[in-house]
Parts: C-alpha cells; sequence; structure tokens
C-alpha cells in the first residue's frame, strides 16, 4: 500500500481551512436584517478571529507545500483531523462571544457539525442571534458531510473519491450521476431545495423568518438544535394558534432528513415506488408506525384517554425526532409523559437512526434490518440440514460475508462506546445508570435528547464532556476511522 507524507496531508488539511475560513463569517451577512443587532466591534469579533486563523494556517499551508496525490490511510488521518480541527477552530465564536470555556465552547462546536444537538448553552432566547445563527449553519454544514461539501467546492479526482470514502458516514450503494463530483452536486443541491421548501412553509405558518431559516436548517441536517430554551414546544407556549401545524412541518422536514438522499433523487426523477420498495424505507417506515403506536398506547394506558390527539401528535413527534437523530422535543423524553416503556423504545430509536445516505445518525435502519435477517439466517442454518446453503438475501442481491461481518464489528464497537462512555460517566458523576449510559447513547448515535437532566448538563465533570465529544466525533465517522487512529501503520 502506497504512503504519503506528512506534508501531503497537512496541505489537504490546508486546503480545508482555508475553505473553510470563508465559512464562519457568513452569519454576518445577517446583521443587517437583524432589528437588534448592528456592525460592531463585539458582533464581528467572535468570527472575525477564527476566520483569520483558520485563512492564515490554510494559505500558509497551501503555498509551502505541493499539492499531491494522497492514499487512503492519509485521507483517514486528513477526516479525522480535519473534524477535530475544524470544530475545536468552530468553538471559539462561543469562546470569544459569550466568554464559555474552550471545553464547553469545543463540546457545543462538535455536537453542531456531527448533528449531534446536545447543547451546554441556555438562555438561547436571549443569546445573540449571529451565534444562535452559527450553530444552525454548523449543523447544515455538517449534515450531508464536511468532506463532502468540500470535494463539491474544492476537491476533484482521486482524491475526492479517497477522503468521501474515507469520511464513510454517508456511503451510498447507488449513485444519481455516474462521476462522484456530480453526484456530490446533486445531493447538495436537494438538500438546499428541501431546507429552503422548509423554511417557506414555516414562514408561511407565520414563524418569524430568523426563527423559520434556522429550524429549517436544522431540521433537514436532522441536527435539532433550537433557537429556543423550549425547543419545539416554544411555539406552544409562546401562543401560536398553529403551533400543531408547524410540528407536523418539522415531522415532514426531519423524515425528509431521515430518508436516503438517493431515494429523494429518484422520488424526483418520477420514480414513487423508491419511497416503499427496498428492504431499508419498508423498514423505516415499520419502525415509525410501530413505534409511534407502541409509545402512544403507553401514554394512553398510564395517563388515561383525556387528550387522544395530543398524545398521538406528540408521540409521533418524538419518534421522529429521535429515529432520525434530529433531537427536537416539544416534552421531555425523560418526563412522566413518556412512561418506562417509551423510554425504552427511545433507546431502541437512538440506536437505529436514520437510513444509509440520510443525514440521520444512528447504526442505520440498513445495517439493522441486515443483523436481523442474519440472526433469521442463522436460526435456519440450525433446524436445516448442515449442507444447505442460507445466503442472505437484501433487494433481490446477495449480501457478501464481508459486508455482514463489517456491520456486525461496526455493532459491537457501538456497544462497548456506549459501555465504556457509561462507566465513564457514572464515575465521573452521581447521574443514575440509565442516565449516564443515555449520553454516551446519544452522543455515539448524534441524536441530542437523553435521560440527563437538561440543567445538569453543563455542570458535568470536564472528563465526561470530552468522553461525549469523542463519542460524538465517532458516530459521526462511525467509530472505525477513530480507532484507525491507534493503528501504527495508519500514521506511518
Amino acid at each position: 500500500m502506497r504512503r504519503d507524507s506528512w506534508l501531503i496531508r497537512l496541505r489537504y488539511l490546508g486546503t480545508l481551512l482555508w475553505v473553510y475560513g470563508f465559512i464562519i463569517p457568513l452569519p454576518l451577512i445577517l446583521v443587517p436584517f437583524l432589528s437588534d443587532t448592528g456592525f460592531s466591534f463585539t458582533t464581528i469579533l467572535p468570527f472575525l478571529i477564527p476566520s483569520v486563523i483558520s485563512l492564515s494556517l490554510g494559505g500558509l499551508l497551501n503555498r509551502s507545500i505541493k499539492l499531491k496525490p494522497i492514499s487512503g490511510n492519509g485521507a483517514i488521518i486528513v477526516v479525522v483531523l480535519g473534524w477535530f480541527i475544524i470544530s475545536a477552530i468552530g468553538a471559539l465564536p462561543f469562546t470569544v462571544g459569550l466568554r464559555v470555556g474552550f471545553i464547553d465552547a469545543f463540546f457545543e462546536a462538535t455536537s453542531g457539525f456531527t448533528t449531534t444537538g446536545i447543547t451546554l448553552l441556555t438562555g438561547l432566547d436571549k443569546l445573540p442571534k449571529t451565534l444562535l445563527f452559527w450553530r444552525s449553519l454548523t449543523q447544515w454544514v455538517g449534515g450531508l458531510g464536511i468532506l463532502t461539501l468540500f470535494s463539491v467546492l474544492v476537491f476533484k479526482g482521486e482524491a475526492s473519491h479517497k477522503l468521501f470514502g474515507a469520511e464513510s458516514h454517508k456511503v451510498i450503494s447507488e449513485r444519481p450521476a455516474p462521476g462522484l463530483f456530480s453526484t456530490l452536486k446533486i445531493l447538495w443541491s436537494i438538500y438546499s431545495l428541501f431546507t429552503a421548501v422548509v423554511a417557506v412553509i414555516l414562514l408561511a405558518e407565520g414563524v418569524g423568518w430568523f426563527d423559520s431559516l434556522n429550524h429549517a436548517l436544522t431540521t433537514l441536517s436532522t441536527g435539532g438544535f433550537s433557537t429556543h430554551d423550549a425547543s419545539i414546544d416554544y411555539f406552544r407556549q409562546a401562543g401560536f394558534g398553529n403551533y400543531r401545524l408547524i410540528e407536523y412541518t418539522l415531522v415532514a422536514g426531519m423524515t425528509l432528513g431521515g430518508i436516503s438522499f438517493v431515494v429523494h433523487y429518484r422520488v424526483l426523477r418520477g420514480r414513487i415506488s423508491s419511497l416503499w420498495n427496498s428492504m431499508e424505507i419498508k423498514l423505516f417506515w415499520k419502525i415509525i408506525a410501530g413505534a409511534t403506536l407502541l409509545v402512544f398506547f403507553d401514554h394512553l394506558h398510564a395517563h388515561g384517554f383525556g387528550e387522544v390527539l395530543n398524545a398521538f401528535r406528540t408521540s409521533l413527534f418524538q419518534v421522529v425526532s429521535l429515529l432520525t437523530t434530529t433531537g427536537f422535543g416539544t416534552k421531555d423524553i425523560g418526563g412522566s409523559f413518556f412512561p418506562a416503556m417509551s423510554k425504552q423504545i427511545f433507546l431502541f430509536l437512538m440506536v437505529v437512526g436514520g437510513m444509509v445516505g440520510s443525514t440521520g445518525g444512528g447504526l442505520k435502519v440498513f445495517r439493522v434490518g441486515v443483523l436481523w435477517k442474519a440472526v433469521k439466517n442463522q436460526v435456519k442454518k440450525t433446524v436445516n440440514p448442515s449442507r444447505a446453503v442460507s445466503p442472505l438475501i437484501v433487494d433481490g442481491e446477495r449480501v457478501p460475508q464481508e459486508e455482514i461481518g463489517r456491520i456486525s464489528t461496526l455493532f459491537f464497537a457501538w456497544v462497548v462506546f456506549i459501555l465504556g462512555g457509561g462507566m465513564i460517566a457514572a464515575f465521573f458523576s452521581d447521574l443514575s445508570p440509565l442516565a449516564a449510559v443515555s449520553g454516551m447513547f446519544s452522543a455515539l448515535g448524534n441524536i441530542g435528547p437523553s435521560y440527563v437532566p437538561l440543567k445538569e448538563w453543563a455542570s458535568l465533570h470536564p472528563i465526561i464532556k470530552i468522553t461525549y465529544t469523542i463519542g460524538m466525533l465517532a458516530g459521526r465517522l462511525e467509530i472505525l476511522p477513530i480507532l484507525l487512529l491507534f493503528s501504527r501503520k495508519v500514521w506511518r
């Protein structure tokens, strides 16, 4: 296997930083349209400092190192370090603008770029709108993958393929167009279109333009950052008469984000049957329907039949929010509205996540379906004659044993990370066992909600915050690239 030098890797990181430097100041574009915000030293500085740092480092590396082809191992290093560095620089607007400690700011930025949605910030309704938009923008940029966006803007050819493959989270089995560059342009176009549609619908429903824009960005990215402490329940609390319609609009938006964008492409091309003709999307709809009904009836069993329509809407909203790993909430998932069985269902949804090729996190519906079919296959082999061949078939095609092994390995790594993170959280806090492990569920699945009380997040031990931050990055990169950092061969 060909190896490349660290200079080549730094050159690619330099290109990422150079492009990133132009993205950071984008929130300042909104200033002329914000009645309570003007151009001032305190408004500009939080974005000027990280932008200058990113542009300076990127420019220095770009000018001093010649661009050469990169190896597969080198691409993995660039992707993982790129996510760390971009999150670290993206933390500076919070540090400079809000005087937030760097660990907390790094946590917040990582939660944004990985579309996790856990927040350590409180008083969101009173924060500077430029910083609120920065939070939303980090999630939108991270939705389809930072490297996928940069590949469209900068990288071409073999380097683009290797970096896209190393990021791995959004690997797609079928491309809308023959070339990777054309494919990424199509996916980002659909992503932008759906974001705009959700923003326009929210605006038509009476939501202010700023809230419409921010919630559209964090809905399609399945990120879940809101501009209000109460999340989506803000619209009910603020007296919006059509808050139910707003919630259903967001349910539709989250569902769009949780479905593979290859499916969206097919549907837009007239292949409507793509919404139900594959194993993965069938299972996606079944999980939504089954989990919603279970949570709905669990609530009715515990609290009675007083508000049936409200209970159904809340159950549907929370199921879709967790399955797509968006993390919006109209009720606290740890509260009394959801009984014990519902809380267990939510943990299951956190593991499953969205479809492959979506903006959702989690293990992915396809992989869960493959694992379930593998279990059934093993049962068949047990009862059938020893010579019987039982290949695992999905959508008419045989799944290679190598792929089954990879999915099983990833699932085992998930279990190890969740247990390890849960134990660290339990050791350095007085959280309950369920709360401690649910925090890692949330971080690794890039989800947001957990059974850690919201008021306790900011006061968690720094080691817990660092553990969850690593969990967010591991979940976003699907664990294996993070583990490969500990291999000496990758670093050579």
